[in-house]
């Protein structure tokens, strides 16, 4: 692959990251959106078995997409993945604990016939959804507004944040956002995957108000954005210098954050599919289309997360502290064989990963039914 310089080397990782977490979103972002919805959708333990069992097939293979995004982090760009990692450490402890809740919820829920037993882990499942649904969600707007961290002329980082600094006004708005933007993913799921009758109803409703907070959320997360500061790199910036966020001079401006969409115009997709996309499942849900609601609810979260790192284009974790720390996509990279390697492993890998999940689904097709869900005592 000698065609491919080191300059676009980096904005192939820096697109394929962007995939990775697109893809969590769209195929593990439903399941956890039922998750959440458990103890409030679903009445008496007949319903809760059919609303467990539309997810049950696939959510362990959909958190691939969350182990593959990490893994990219992890060899792509190093020092993102060990500043992020050690200074948000308490906060993806939660989300881990969280998620270990999941499988031992799904595993044992069934093991006895007692209500209580049942509805203890049913609490559970939604723990496992919600907490990392509004923990990533923060994630996101820390990243945005900048972590606290700096780095010194040997390349050692240092965190100075808490877990409780983690939550402002604008991390939580973020935080609501992805709640709202994966609640309505599962409200439709849902509507797609079981039999009409009250939970499937009840779905639909849920999606409605999910997709109007969703609008309302992303709209507030964008005045935010309008009003706040953001980064902008001053002087040359060299997309094939060495990995030496020192090298580089940040300065804090107003606003910073949109610059993009005047320099490149044809970013205005992003935002535009966020809000298209969700406002097409909120119209899905409500004229009973719902594999448009699905589709739509799929397209606003690309739009979304997209949003996102098109905005903070070249960088992808500020600091707010030390803003000549702040790590970009020219300057947090592994070196330029790494990132051959990982492609070569990804154009063989990815494909494959694809088509066994489009085969699963296909095998998977059709939707759930109280009738199964009875007379099928293998099933959760």
């Amino acid at each position: 692959m000698a065609f491919l310089d080191y300059e676009v080397l980096r904005l192939i990782w820096w697109t394929l990251l962007g995939v990775l977490l697109i893809g969590f979103a769209v195929m593990d972002g439903f399941d956890l959106g039922v998750g959440a919805l458990l103890p409030f959708i679903a009445r008496g333990d007949v319903e809760r078995r059919l609303v467990i069992n539309a997810i049950a097939p696939t959510w362990e293979g959909n958190q691939a997409w969350f182990i593959l995004s990490g893994g990219a982090i992890f060899a792509a760009w190093p020092l993102l993945y060990a500043i992020s990692f050690s200074g948000f450490y308490l906060a993806m402890f939660l989300v881990l604990a969280a998620l270990i809740l999941r499988p031992v919820a799904f595993k044992y829920r069934s093991k006895s016939n007692d209500p209580k037993w049942r509805a203890r882990w049913d609490w559970a499942l939604f723990i496992g959804g919600f907490v990392p649904t509004l923990v990533f969600g923060v994630a996101v707007g820390n990243v945005l507004q900048g972590a606290p961290f700096r780095i010194d002329t040997d390349l050692r980082a240092t965190y100075e944040g808490s877990l409780l600094g983690l939550f402002t006004p604008f991390t939580l708005v973020c935080g609501l956002s992805s709640v709202a933007m994966l609640v309505l993913h599962g409200s439709a799921w849902l509507a797609v995957k079981i039999e009409h009758g009250p939970v499937h109803y009840r779905a639909r409703a849920i999606g409605t108000g999910a997709a109007v907070a969703s609008l309302v959320l992303f709209a507030i997360g964008w005045g935010f954005v309008a009003s706040g500061n953001g980064y902008v790199a001053q002087g040359v910036v060299d997309p094939f210098g060495p990995s030496n966020p020192t090298r580089l001079t940040t300065v804090v401006e107003q606003g910073a954050w949109l610059r993009n969409y005047a320099r490149y115009p044809w970013m205005i997709v992003a935002p535009v599919l966020g809000f298209g996309g969700t406002a097409l499942a909120l119209a899905g849900i409500l004229f009973r289309r719902e594999a448009a609601a699905l589709v739509g609810s799929s397209l606003g979260a690309a739009g979304i997360i997209s949003t996102v790192g098109l905005s903070m284009f070249p960088y992808i974790l500020p600091s707010s502290i030390d803003a000549h720390s702040s790590l970009t996509v020219w300057n947090a990279s592994s070196s330029a064989s790494t990132l051959v390697l990982m492609l070569v492993v990804t154009l063989v890998l990815l494909p494959i990963i694809l088509v066994y999940t489009a085969w699963a689904y296909r095998v998977m097709f059709g939707r759930v039914t109280t009738a199964q869900v009875i007379a099928n005592v293998d099933l959760y």
